[in-house]
């Protein structure tokens, strides 16, 4: 090889002549200046968000004419970028706080989160590791301790138990059903490779096979496909729910087809019509059959920190993880899933990759994050629940989640005394699901009527082949008269339909 081409060439290389001592960055007397002027900014937005229009206007493409074709070669000013919020970013925002969003379920938004994120964002440390930043794996650890015991989960979830056990936040609930499945995985081929040495680990995965509610979000399909695993439908009963004869009936088929059953995912409060699966009764017959129970309590999950809604998580004792997201209903902004395994030691060895780079003397000592997740990087998260916990304690946290449930209480009384319609499903938590006496077609052209007059916004479901309309209690900021609000929206919307 030329020695001259090892070379970098370095004629061409543009000199910084730029004073080095001078900064090029924001200067912290501007970024306070700056930081004011947003803090004021969403504290407007949210204290008005009900009077904006909740849904945008703008068609596909509408943002970049809006701005340049390349970003600047000088500096802008910040009081320019502020200007530009209202005339690039909000006209294409779907409003997900206002009192008038009843779309999906709720997404979770407080003034001590959004304070909270601010301060990682300052830290913007990367907590894969104890010695990366040890207040962000440790406050992690006692945050999930705290929110388990307000949900009286048993003590062998907590690392404060003196156990195994212990919680995680990850990104999503999403995430947190593929890391079960793949803990899940790793610990039944390891057990069927002691029962079976000759069989190859190929051999084995091809047989495994796991069971959700034909009910369950569409991320426990996807967690099977990423997992390279089959994954089971099993039927619901008649109001919506996954009950013990059920899974047992699947199981014992598929033994019988010489399959290997390892994972079950029950959930609690479905993303459909939030109904919630006979844990009590699918819990114990996994355990019979020495399957992982996953239970995916996403949404409904912040119901458990009230008492009188723990007996929908009765038989909690016999899963291995338990997910819920405090992101979605109690006031933690996105992202923040809270996930507990009892035997974490599963996940951690069927993730554990260790370079010498990542390495530290305190292993063993406390929990190494990156080992109980899929991405190697995490931000300090455990700041959003420290601070929500604290700042609004756990009773306003309790009223907020019983205000919601009376809402969805109220909406529903108010459509089964208008006799156009009817309730398509038991109103649950802060979910109201309901539909126009009559066809599809009609229920379709309803909810087309809502969302085009773009004063409240809902989506469908369909169970069964029967199309209703699911009101989503998702705003901290609603009133009793919001209920009234929408319900109005939906009458004169189907005074429209009978119009025509």
């Amino acid at each position: 090889m030329n020695q001259a081409n090892t070379n970098i060439n370095t004629k061409n290389v543009v000199v910084d002549k730029l004073d080095p001592d001078v900064s090029i960055d924001m200067e912290a007397p501007e970024f306070k200046d700056f930081a004011k002027s947003m803090v004021d900014y969403i504290a407007e937005y949210l204290e008005n968000v009900r009077d904006r229009r909740v849904l945008p206007e703008v068609k596909p493409g509408y943002l970049q004419p809006l701005i340049p074709d390349a970003a600047p070669e000088k500096p802008e000013d910040w009081q320019d970028v502020m200007k530009d919020i209202e005339r690039v970013i909000m006209p294409g925002i779907t409003h997900w706080h206002s009192p008038k969003f009843h779309a999906y379920f709720p997404t979770a938004n407080s003034y001590p989160a959004i304070v909270a994120d601010m301060l990682s964002g300052a830290i913007a440390c990367i907590g894969f590791t104890w010695i990366a930043s040890p207040a962000c794996t440790e406050l992690e650890v006692v945050m999930l301790d705290w929110l388990g015991k307000m949900l009286d989960l048993p003590a062998e979830f907590l690392a404060c138990s003196g156990g195994k056990g212990g919680g995680v936040i990850q990104g999503t609930a999403s995430e947190s059903t593929l890391v079960a499945l793949l803990g899940a995985k790793a610990k039944k081929v390891q057990e069927v490779k002691a029962q079976h040495p000759e069989w190859d680990e190929h051999t084995i995965i091809g047989k495994l096979v796991g069971y959700a509610s034909a009910q369950a979000h569409s991320s426990v399909e996807r967690a099977g496909l990423l997992g390279g695993v089959k994954l089971r439908s099993v039927p619901a009963d008649e109001h919506n729910r996954l009950r013990g004869d059920a899974l047992e009936q699947a199981i014992e088929k598929d033994l019988a087809d010489g399959l290997i059953p390892f994972y079950a995912v029950v959930t609690l409060g479905t993303t459909n019509s939030c109904a919630f699966d006979s844990l009590e009764e699918c819990g114990p017959v996994a355990n019979k059959h020495n399957v992982w129970v996953h239970v995916d309590a996403a949404y409904a999950g912040s119901a458990f920190i009230c008492p009188e809604y723990r007996y929908l998580m009765k038989g909690i004792e016999t899963a291995d993880s338990f997910n819920f997201n405090p992101h979605k209903w109690m006031l933690v902004n996105f992202d923040c899933s809270a996930m507990w395994l009892k035997d974490p030691s599963w996940v951690v060895n069927a993730f554990n990759v260790d370079p010498l780079y990542l390495k530290h003397d305190m292993q063993g000592s406390a929990p190494d994050y990156r080992h109980w997740q899929i991405p190697l990087g995490r931000r300090f998260r455990a700041l959003k629940l420290w601070f929500v916990l604290r700042l609004y304690g756990v009773e306003n946290l309790q009223a907020h989640i019983r205000r919601h449930c009376n809402f969805a209480k109220q909406f529903g009384e108010l459509c089964v005394e208008d006799s156009r319609f009817e309730l398509a499903a038991e109103v649950n938590m802060g979910l109201v699901c309901f539909r126009l006496k009559g066809g599809n077609e009609q229920n379709e052209a309803l909810l087309r009527r809502i969302n085009g007059r773009g004063n409240i916004h809902m989506v469908p479901a369909k169970i069964r082949d029967v199309y209703f309309l699911r009101m989503a209690v998702c705003s901290r900021f609603t009133r009793s008269e919001d209920m009234e609000y929408s319900w109005r929206e939906v009458a004169a919307a189907a005074d429209e339909l009978d119009a025509e």
